[in-house]
């Protein structure tokens, strides 16, 4: 497995950490065009990356979900107080989530494409859940922030973070 160095990953929770206070806004100009050359994944490809977690929520499959998410892999999800940082740990906390029926969308979008293996995909999203008792419906808008490295050529998580939107 290829991993970065210690200097490499303390530049992405810098990142990372950045994004989760805010400091990035929309229209920012970031690192990683769409036309970059090279291996360098483009910003609609990493954008793209939550579509294909928001099938897995579809699938109803808490497994699929956690397939989704590194090893080491670190989930601070909006419904719960519990920081999840290994698979039997978020697969519990998407078997609770997973039970509304979540459908999420991205309503902004902010990518920072940092190498060929690590990229930063922060915004806004929202999801439709569906209360499994009553059947009524509700909207949830969120705060999120992924980080995305690619482990044996395949983009996974190893952070993710969703907060409810402050005002909300």
């Amino acid at each position: 497995m290829n991993r970065r160095s210690i200097t490499k990953r303390a530049a992405v929770v810098a990142a990372t950490a950045a994004v989760a206070v805010g400091t990035f806004t929309a229209g920012v100009s970031m690192a990683g065009s769409d036309s970059d050359s090279g291996s360098k994944a483009s910003k609609k490809q990493i954008a793209a990356l939550f579509d294909g977690w928001n099938a897995a929520l579809q699938t109803g499959d808490s497994g699929k979900v956690a397939d989704l998410y590194a090893k080491d892999g670190v989930l601070l999800p909006t419904v719960s107080n519990n920081v999840r940082s290994d698979r039997a740990e978020i697969v519990d906390y998407f078997n609770h989530f997973l039970e509304n029926k979540p459908v999420g969308k991205k309503i902004e979008t902010i990518v920072n494409v940092l190498d060929s293996n690590t990229a930063i995909d922060a915004g806004v999203y929202e999801f439709t859940l569906t209360d499994h008792e009553t059947g009524k419906k509700r909207v949830v808008e969120a705060r999120y922030t992924y980080v995305y490295e690619k482990i044996d050529g395949k983009w996974l998580i190893m952070n993710h973070h969703s907060s409810a939107m402050p005002e909300g």
